[in-house]
């Protein structure tokens, strides 16, 4: 597949032109954390914001569910990293679904906080009608959330596993796993190829 070389802000850029054109409100930034799907998240609500729209950015990593149900099957588990850790239908409920035209409009930041094992309490965002919502995390896509656009990062397994720390190689498999069977790369609507985040090559 050829790529073509393009650097952060103008690839947020590009996507936030997307975004408008088609009429998104829901945005799905999908990578492995060591592709950074936050990074470019964020520029792309920046550029919708410079564009003079609305935009804000969600991380999915505050919609994992609660640790006596995604480490159910041990601490270390990569199929339990890829099938249970996210909690779908609260991203759904709390995020997709307000935030899809003609929904209230009334979004929830963040659920459950990984580190406490606790309801993060986060207030609702009360959002305009047309703000973009860019939820950004690891392993979105093919799990059936409803996304107007989807972005994946792309990166080699090679790339993944240098880039992975060494605590967490245990994550690996699911990372495989997820190219394989998902195959994200084959779908989403824009593919960018990030084995260096630092500089990113838009899928052609």
């Amino acid at each position: 597949m050829k790529a073509r070389p393009v650097t952060l802000g103008g690839l947020a850029s590009d996507i936030a032109a997307r975004i408008v054109k088609v009429g998104a409100t829901r945005v799905a930034v999908d990578g492995a954390p060591t592709a950074a799907p936050e990074n470019l998240a964020g520029r792309i609500v920046d550029a919708v914001h410079g564009d003079g729209g609305h935009a804000v950015h969600i991380p999915a990593g505050g919609f994992l569910r609660q640790a006596s149900l995604r480490l159910e099957r041990g601490r270390t588990n990569p199929d339990a990293y890829y099938e249970d850790w996210l909690d779908l239908r609260a991203i759904t409920r709390e995020v997709l679904t307000p935030a899809a035209p003609g929904g209230t409009g009334r979004v929830l930041p963040s659920l459950w906080d990984p580190v406490t094992d606790r309801a993060t309490r986060a207030p609702y965002l009360d959002l305009p009608a047309g703000t973009v919502v860019v939820v950004s995390g690891t392993m979105l896509l093919g799990a059936g959330l409803d996304f107007d656009v989807t972005v994946h990062l792309t990166q080699t397994a090679a790339a993944i596993a240098r880039r992975t720390p060494p605590e967490l190689q245990w994550t690996l498999p699911a990372f495989q796993r997820y190219h394989d069977e998902a195959m994200p790369h084959e779908y989403a609507d824009v593919v960018v190829r990030a084995d260096d985040p630092r500089h990113p090559a838009v899928v052609l």
